[in-house]
């Protein structure tokens, strides 16, 4: 099966299309339940203020700017998997403990798992955005989302030091989440570029093959 999942029908509004609302309606729920029951809500700040800025953005400039539903469903997949991560800090969260007492690993993976999302996640709504808005090589929209993720994920790691650092020195180990691994940022930044590689190539796969 091919990798159709954008649709024809554009809304004007966010109100008229009814996926969206369940999805801010699902997010908002959560995002409120995770504020209230954060152990740290300093550094639960620190971690959605990126998201929130993004998912307000979205929202505010909809009418002019749209996604496919199958975009936006991996938006709200990726948002989700890190507000959840943000709830107990991404190296205290209770999911990464419990995979990493399943597997025998030598830390808590739950930050890789929410890098890996992002280039997973997050690749096709930016490859939407050069494959329909933008006048660029058929090839070159499946590598830039790969080229993007990367360069994205460094800025991430830069705003990540600066934080921890400079502006909130006193949060800063909590919101990092290195765990001593002096190569975290490289290793995050890697596996983010490793997911974005997957979806590319599963939707150049699945569109090479349902051309023929």
């Amino acid at each position: 099966m091919a990798f159709t999942f954008a649709t024809d029908q554009q809304h004007t509004s966010f109100l008229k299309n009814p996926l969206l609302i369940l999805y801010a309606v699902l997010f908002t729920v959560f995002w409120t339940y995770t504020g209230f029951n954060t152990p740290d809500l300093k550094n639960w700040w620190l971690e959605n203020t990126l998201t929130l800025s993004a998912v307000i953005f979205l929202v505010a400039y909809y009418k002019y700017f749209q996604f496919s539903d199958f975009s936006y469903t991996c938006m709200f997949l990726f948002m989700m998997l890190h507000v959840y991560g943000s709830q107990y800090t991404y190296a205290e969260n209770p999911f990464g403990y419990w995979v990493k007492d399943q597997l025998h690993l030598d830390r808590n993976h739950y930050d890789r798992l929410v890098h890996f999302g992002f280039g997973f996640f997050l690749s096709y709504p930016m490859h939407e955005i050069f494959k329909n808005r933008t006048k660029v090589n058929a090839f070159y929209s499946y590598l830039l989302p790969i080229e993007l993720t990367i360069s994205l994920g460094a800025i991430y790691e830069l705003i990540e030091w600066a934080v921890a650092d400079i502006f909130f020195p006193t949060r800063g180990m909590a919101y990092l989440g290195t765990q001593g691994d002096v190569w975290d940022a490289q290793k995050d930044i890697a596996i983010a570029l490793l997911g974005a590689a997957i979806t590319m190539s599963a939707v150049r796969f699945s569109r090479k093959k349902e051309s023929r």
